[in-house]
């Protein structure tokens, strides 16, 4: 089986299931999930010892600095994963069109740091974007899909970038993608076989009913947001409605795909503890962790 950016395994051999919440510096998790009085810069170690994986959000809203995944990177097990939220300036400001300086500089603001501890990349569309099938399809074809192509990519950044890229590459390998979208025109019968064409994995978002739900895999992974059950970003999960995630997730993955899930429920201190109770029910399928 392949690493975290990559997964050659066939249909009879189960994938790997990680389990995590996306972003973990929440002041409101303090004393709830997070012990009273532990630092805030040990949040994230603390986090990283309970889960397997970690949705960085902060490369949502700006570009962060290599010093920042580079101390990510060495905070936290040596089996962890991260996925990283592509730049919002890519999707939201420029809705994925003449991004090519974009992305570059995404890709040489630091995520290569990550090493062997990158995991998918997620992109979320914002809800005023419908589908469109030919700005999907540029996008795609500018994706870096190996981290050699990522640093290739990263090399024709502009000033934004000067004097802070990070390209080293120690080992080539796999990059996936995600894509969340949030736009009732995406339900076109033609969008799964556009991400299945360009091996582009459908996130899979519960959204209070907000958003389009589609239970759908398009490619070698799938990808999990779970933002809240009945109210979004606050609503927590019943035991219930963990089974039945659980029995989804399962399938998935003893068909043969990795599994990424995310818990985005954090503004009533959900996401941690509903995060450990998915886990606790695919123990069987997770990597094996770091005494």
């Amino acid at each position: 089986m392949a690493g975290p950016g990559g997964s050659d395994q066939t249909d009879d051999v189960a994938g790997t299931v990680r389990i995590g919440i996306s972003g973990w510096t929440y002041a409101p998790w303090r004393s709830v999930f997070y012990p009273k009085g532990l630092r805030q810069k040990d949040e994230l170690e603390y986090a990283a010892s309970r889960l397997a994986s970690i949705e960085i959000n902060g490369s949502f809203y700006s570009l962060q600095r290599p010093e920042s995944y580079r101390g990510w990177h060495d905070r936290t097990p040596a089996d962890f994963v991260f996925a990283l939220k592509g730049g919002r300036f890519i999707t939201h400001m420029k809705k994925l069109a003449d991004v090519d300086a974009p992305l570059a500089n995404f890709f040489a603001s630091g995520p290569l740091a990550l090493a062997d501890k990158l995991g998918p990349v997620l992109w979320q569309l914002p809800p005023t974007l419908g589908y469109d099938r030919g700005r999907l399809e540029s996008f795609f074809a500018l994706l870096p899909r190996t981290t050699t192509e990522a640093a290739e990519l990263g090399r024709h950044h502009d000033e934004r970038v000067d004097g802070r890229a990070w390209l080293d590459v120690a080992a080539d390998r796999p990059i996936r993608h995600a894509l969340e979208v949030r736009h009732d025109t995406f339900l076109a019968p033609d969008f799964l076989d556009v991400l299945r064409a360009h091996d582009i994995g459908l996130v899979v978002a519960d959204t209070a009913g907000r958003w389009p739900l589609i239970r759908e895999v398009t490619t070698d992974f799938a990808y999990v947001r779970l933002h809240g059950d009945t109210e979004l970003y606050a609503s927590g999960y019943s035991d219930a409605a963990l089974d039945q995630w659980a029995g989804l997730l399962r399938g998935w993955a003893e068909g043969g795909k990795d599994v990424y899930a995310y818990f985005d429920n954090d503004i009533k201190v959900r996401a941690p503890f509903d995060a450990m109770g998915l886990a606790e029910r695919l123990a069987d399928l997770a990597p094996p962790r770091e005494p």
